[in-house]
């Protein structure tokens, strides 16, 4: 946890409220979330089938990923009474909006493939 009043919070949360790209990348960052989101597009999946979906993520890791766009108010959860327990997730009608985003940044991803050499 980063204290308050450093140079990195306050410049975090100075480009956070002059650059809507920081928020954008904030939200979208990392390896997993995109691929959730990319998943989740195609409606309420229970959470077996989302891990599923999502190659060699480990539970911990979708966990925390879900509950953080969760926060943000992207993905709803619905946890069914039952026995064993039945979890789905869905996205919320503002996480529908991440969808045009995700697609574009997919499209340009594979138009990149070729040209670039990523580091493992």
């Amino acid at each position: 946890m980063r204290k308050e009043n450093s140079t990195n919070a306050l410049n975090a949360q100075e480009l956070y409220e002059t650059c809507g790209m920081a928020i954008a990348l904030r939200i979208l960052g990392g390896r997993w979330k995109p691929g959730i989101i990319w998943n989740l597009a195609q409606g309420r999946i229970r959470y077996g089938q989302l891990k599923a979906l999502i190659p060699n993520i480990s539970e911990r890791m979708l966990i925390q990923q879900l509950k953080e766009l969760e926060k943000y108010g992207f993905v709803e959860r619905f946890v069914f009474p039952e026995v064993p327990p039945r979890v789905e997730y869905a996205l919320t009608e503002e996480g529908k909006t991440l969808i045009p985003i995700v697609q574009a940044l997919a499209a340009w991803g594979d138009s990149q493939r070729d040209k670039i050499k990523l580091p493992v």
